[in-house]
């Protein structure tokens, strides 16, 4: 049966029907939009947030949402969450987009919004995709109606919100990050697409082998779009056999991703190389790593994969010890997403033996761990009152950059000045190579902080 049989409704009367345009529009919509989950035991994948007993699950299960912002990469599910929620929770589904819609176009949504509500009294899901792409005159438009519960937003970002969404909008609203799919979940979705004969493909006599699937799955890179776009692809441009039926393979697979198929001895060996590629460029022994890189490349890795590990190791593995590391592996990976295989191989091999054979300190990803520790463990300090933003109308009046003292007037370039407003050490840097000359700097800082402490302590007391 084709595609169009599957569809068409010979049994209807001459006069089309909404189920007629219905099964008209879905025939032209990619498998992708078929297959979106219309209810919460469809839904794959975001378990931290929607497994049994978690809050976002609850809230939904007991109609009790009000505004949410959705972040996440392409793909994650946050347009089918919010229509999954409209449904369930029985609210009118509006939807604007932070690139095309402007302030008419909302407020025609909200005033809309405002007399459902006082005339039906259905709540309305006001999802707003890319909320992040308005400005803040847009994102104000919206506060009182959220405010008064007129809407509740839903808003979907690629980008932190928490960054580029505004604080009086995020405050409304609870934050829930959705991840990347796992490949597990991308598996089950293909096979769910396949054996669907309603939305998916399932009116098609498909034999996909499990090998090519799980390619599809793997290199969709958590990207539910784009593994059902894929597999869309391969099995409306394969021919089918004598039999009709039309067999996907890894080639096909490989040619519907457009990306190889990377081979090693087994499954495992992928995690097991780029870990020893790693460790031997942590453990500056420069034949392994070559060697392993050249595993890498002939197993048809991508360049950039191995690029961002590299970029990852300059900094986290060499640091300041050797600064010109990760202007190197940042370079190398430039190189390589320019050029591709097998030039690729050479910028790639330079940034790798450098790193190598550098200084080593992971003094680094110590201290910035050490501080997000402290912030995500409730450590949250107020910005001392000095170091406040002082450029704007009033500010003075708030007392905002009073004793400030511009370090570049000082001898030095350096003054004792509290730029935390607590006593806390982060950075305790080593003495290996370059970083040893920032040690001497640092420390004869911090010598004279302390000798300031101490000569204010007696007065205090």
């Amino acid at each position: 049966m084709s595609r169009d049989e599957l569809f068409s409704n010979s049994a209807a009367p001459s006069a089309p029907t909404a189920g007629a345009a219905d099964e008209r529009a879905l025939r032209h919509q990619p498998l992708a939009a078929r297959m979106r989950p219309r209810e919460l035991s469809e839904f794959v994948g975001q378990s931290h947030i929607l497994g049994p007993g978690q809050l976002l699950r609850r809230a939904i299960e007991a109609d009790r949402i009000q505004s949410l912002i959705f972040y996440g990469p392409p793909g994650t599910g946050k347009t089918s969450l919010a229509q999954i929620i409209a449904r369930q929770t029985r609210s009118k589904f509006e939807r604007l987009s932070g690139v095309e819609s402007n302030v008419a176009d909302m407020r025609r949504v909200l005033a809309t919004a405002a007399n459902r509500v006082e005339n039906k009294g259905q709540s309305t899901i006001l999802f707003i995709d890319e909320i992040h792409r308005f400005n803040k005159a847009q994102q104000d438009v919206l506060l009182p109606d959220v405010e008064g519960g007129v809407v509740r937003l839903i808003g979907a970002t690629t980008h932190n919100p928490f960054f580029f969404v505004n604080s009086p909008l995020v405050s409304r609203s609870q934050i829930f990050e959705l991840r990347p799919l796992a490949e597990e979940d991308l598996y089950a979705l293909l096979q769910r697409a396949l054996a669907d004969q309603e939305r998916g493909l399932g009116y098609l006599k498909v034999q996909a082998e499990e090998v090519a699937l799980r390619h599809l799955a793997k290199l969709s890179d958590g990207d539910a779009r784009k593994a059902l776009n894929a597999l869309e692809i391969a099995a409306l441009t394969t021919a089918p056999d004598a039999a009709g039926v039309i067999h996907l393979d890894l080639t096909v697979a490989e040619q519907s991703i457009q990306k190889k198929a990377v081979v090693y001895d087994d499954e495992d060996a992928h995690y097991d190389t780029i870990s020893a590629f790693i460790k031997s460029m942590r453990g500056s022994d420069p034949d392994a790593t070559l060697y392993w890189l050249a595993k890498m490349i002939h197993a048809g890795e991508d360049p950039r994969f191995i690029a961002r590990r590299i970029v990852i190791h300059a900094a986290e593995d060499v640091g300041l010890a050797d600064p010109m590391a990760l202007v190197l592996a940042n370079a190398a990976f430039q190189a390589a997403e320019f050029i591709g295989w097998p030039e690729a191989r050479i910028p790639l091999a330079e940034a790798a033996i450098y790193i190598a054979t550098a200084t080593k300190s992971n003094s680094t990803v110590l201290a910035i761990d050490a501080a997000l520790k402290d912030v995500e463990s409730g450590r949250t300090l107020a910005v001392p009152e000095h170091l406040r933003d002082a450029s704007y109308r009033g500010a003075k009046r708030l007392g905002h950059g009073q004793g400030y003292q511009y370090a570049h007037d000082h001898p030095e370039h350096f003054v004792v000045q509290d730029y935390l407003g607590a006593d806390k050490r982060y950075y305790e840097p080593t003495e290996q190579g370059v970083e040893k000359k920032i040690k001497e700097r640092v420390e004869k800082w911090r010598a004279q902080v302390a000798k300031a402490a101490a000569e204010r302590a007696p007065a205090a007391g």
